[in-house]
């Protein structure tokens, strides 16, 4: 009996299997590769093209926060040190650091972070979520086959393919959108209870994640529901028991929905004090929809009717010929679609031109399909005329006529994210369209001419049309796509003295070109929740707030994190990086020396000390002297003291300048000069305080070569390494000696 079992139930496994395998269909099949494809392709993009994030520095702001709700946490608490942690885009608020930005986005990066330590899961599982929901919606607006085609023109749209591969949350809320048209349309196509459920959940999380991109996507479809409840109630009567089944499916998807809006307002009271201050107004008042004066930041602008008009016309031809599939011909496809939808329509036919394909997922009616066609052109309207009220589409265009600068260079007009979704739906219904014409041109033409002319004929157009949209879609999607090569270039060699180190405990200062915000333009470079990870980054600034950075950390080693060059977001401007390790050298006295290297043509060097900040009756105090060189082809050496009363020069008696005890910048160069009157200096820039054993200075300092000019910012940083960076005579020590009392 058992060896009866043993063998019947596993065949009756197989036979099930084999029926439900058979039961799939090609186009279910299709669809699903299609996703999974998407799924895979956009996780290569993200791994490779964006493995140090884009130029967007809004990438680091979601993952910092993901990283975050990990430790059940919603803010930072740095207490007095919140400034020297202070995130891009994050609102400082007493010693708390939050994010600007609801936390949806963040939780779904949070949720692979958890699983798989990997948050670049989440974005390939969103693009094929988003695929697999486009074809969904596609099927059921007009029937399968159109939903494949329209899940093939989303995929490869070069918004979706570079959008979807970073950490923003265009996608993810697109996610969340497609879901709750999905879910809406087949609940009142099928009349289900439980798809209107579905659909208040996805539409309420939409608006927790981007509330202003939920309601405009959510518009036409509010619109149609709040219709249709009228139109029931006035049937029923009042009052009206029991409740219409259309008016219980209208009311759940509502209730469901407001339910995550009282969930917005919370947080906006757990967060920013108050249940109708968002984040983004705390951190930025005057951001938000509106005409006006708008500002963020230190950028302001008199936003306008005018100028959004003009801003957003521009954006849409953008969008129109470069970042939907194929550029212009995905936009004459989606064109082509609504004409034939209309025509269809309006003759009171179904525009995909067939009672069924077969499927479960047809449409069961023209007046269903008319009213989720004409639901699903409204979100183009509403998205767009939505966005003229917001003036974040002005800011992505550098210029107005050149559509390869600014934010939209990389990633196009993204807050117009969902239109990629009718776009891609009427396109797949062009496309479709198109290949039933090819089926009856071989027909007509089987009519007239051999099968096998006929059959020849038709397929020298689908391939001649197959090949020249895959053409078409590849270069659409290659010039961004080289645009951020370039970027992963420039940020690969600048993150190399980063990736080789090997942290254990230790603390890093970073730079601040763009102002004091750590993750801006460093994004791979972040804090854990709770300031304590294997590295804690910090930004460099006051000889006061370093010094005070260091006390609370007084087991760490040490680092400066540098780099010679200008950043700016040019990719094709490297710069060459460094990491130096640091110690702080403390005693009653600090003794220095410089020495540095001299070419044969310099007789004459001139030495300066001066301090930052000093004591307020002598900042700005210098001590200078000045050298005959008599060895022009060795080296000369510039001695220097640090003491509790201030610093002195070799050379220059009776000279002390006065340092600020709580903290301070010294500044000595040793400026080499020729016959000529051309200059060369060496510039260190060391950082001190004074205490009660005397005096600390981090060391060593930062060290520039400046050529024609005393100071040459990060341009001229000495990089002792790179034997390539500088003239060969170019050398540049410095040793301190500490004594003790």
């Amino acid at each position: 009996m058992s060896l009866r079992f043993d063998r019947v139930f596993p065949d009756r496994l197989a036979n099930r299997a084999r029926e439900r395998v058979a039961r799939v269909d090609r186009l279910t099949v299709a669809a699903a590769l299609i996703s999974l494809v998407t799924g895979l392709l956009t996780f290569a993009i993200a791994t490779t093209v964006f493995g140090y994030h884009s130029f967007n520095h809004d990438e680091g702001v979601y993952l910092t926060q993901a990283a975050l709700l990990l430790d059940g946490q919603l803010a930072f608490h740095a207490g007095a040190l919140a400034d020297a942690f202070h995130p891009w885009f994050f609102v400082e608020d007493g010693g708390r650091l939050y994010p600007k930005y609801n936390p949806v986005p963040a939780a779904t990066y949070a949720v692979t972070m958890w699983l798989f330590g990997e948050p670049r899961v989440t974005l390939a599982a969103i693009a094929a979520g988003n695929a697999a929901l486009v074809y969904l919606l596609g099927s059921t607006v007009f029937d399968r086959r159109v939903g494949l085609a329209a899940a093939v023109l989303f995929a490869a749209s070069p918004m979706a393919v570079v959008t979807s591969s970073v950490f923003l949350p265009y996608a993810p809320t697109t996610f969340l959108n497609l879901l709750f048209a999905v879910a809406y349309l087949r609940g009142v196509r099928d009349r289900s209870l439980p798809l209107a459920g579905l659909a208040g959940l996805a539409i309420g999380l939409a608006f927790f994640a981007r509330p202003f991109t939920a309601v405009l996507f959510a518009a036409p479809f509010i619109l149609h529901a709040v219709v249709r409840t009228a139109i029931a109630l006035w049937d029923t009567g009042l009052p009206p028991l029991p409740l219409p089944a259309s008016v219980r499916r209208h009311g759940l998807t509502a209730l469901l929905g407001t339910l995550f809006v009282g969930v917005t307002l919370a947080y906006n009271l757990r967060v920013t004090g108050s249940l109708l201050t968002f984040p983004y107004e705390a951190f930025a008042p005057m951001d938000g929809p509106g005409f006006g004066e708008r500002r963020i930041l230190g950028h302001s602008e008199e936003y306008t009717p005018e100028l959004a008009l003009r801003s957003n016309g521009y954006a849409l031809w953008y969008l129109a010929t470069r970042w939907v599939v194929a550029g212009p011909l995905g936009t004459l496809l989606a064109l082509a679609g609504t004409g034939l939808a209309a025509r269809a329509w309006l003759s009171g036919r179904r525009a995909s031109g067939v009672p069924g394909d077969g499927g479960v997922d047809a449409p069961a009616e023209p007046a269903f399909e008319r009213t989720a066609g004409l639901l699903l052109g409204g979100v183009v309207v509403s998205v767009v005329v939505g966005n003229l009220f917001f003036w974040g589409t002005n800011n992505l265009l550098a210029t107005f006529s050149d559509p390869t600068d600014g934010l939209i260079s990389g990633f196009g007009p993204f807050y117009h994210f969902d239109l990629l979704v009718p776009l891609s739906v009427f396109g797949g219904l062009a496309v479709v369209t198109g290949g039933r014409g090819l089926s009856r041109l071989r027909v007509w033409l089987g009519s007239r001419t051999t099968g096998g002319t006929a059959r020849a004929v038709v397929a020298a157009v689908a391939v001649f049309a197959l090949l020249g949209g895959v053409l078409g879609a590849a270069a659409a999607a290659e010039e961004p796509l080289d645009r951020h090569v370039a970027h992963a270039d420039k940020h690969e060699a600048a993150y190399e003295p980063i990736e080789s180190a090997d942290f254990d405990d230790d603390l890093v200062f970073v730079p601040t070109p763009y102002g004091e915000w750590l993750g801006h333009p460093f994004q791979p470079l972040r804090n854990d929740p709770g300031l304590d990870g294997e590295a804690v980054y910090a930004l460099d600034r006051d000889p006061v707030e370093d010094f005070a950075v260091i006390d609370a950390y007084p087991d760490r080693e040490l680092h400066r994190y540098a780099y010679r060059g200008t950043w700016t977001p040019e990719p094709d401007r490297h710069v060459a990086p460094k990491l130096e390790s640091l110690d702080v050298r403390q005693g009653a006295r600090i003794d220095a020396t410089a020495t540095v290297g001299v070419p044969d043509r310099v007789q004459r060097a001139v030495v300066r000390l001066e301090t930052v900040r000093g004591e307020p009756a002598a900042a700005g105090e210098t001590a200078d002297v000045e050298y005959a060189v008599r060895d022009p082809n060795g080296s000369l050496q510039a001695g220097w003291s640090l003491t509790p009363e201030g610093a002195r020069l070799a050379g220059v008696s009776n000279a002390t300048v006065p340092t600020d005890p709580a903290g301070d910048e010294v500044i000595v160069t040793v400026t080499l000069v020729d016959p000529a009157g051309s200059t060369f200096t060496y510039r260190q820039e060391v950082t001190v305080r004074t205490t009660d054993e005397g005096v600390e200075a981090i060391w060593p300092p930062e060290r520039f070569v400046c050529r024609l000019t005393t100071e040459c910012g990060t341009e001229g940083t000495y990089l002792p390494e790179d034997p390539d960076a500088h003239s060969e005579w170019v050398t540049f020590e410095t040793v301190a000696v500490e004594e003790a009392e």
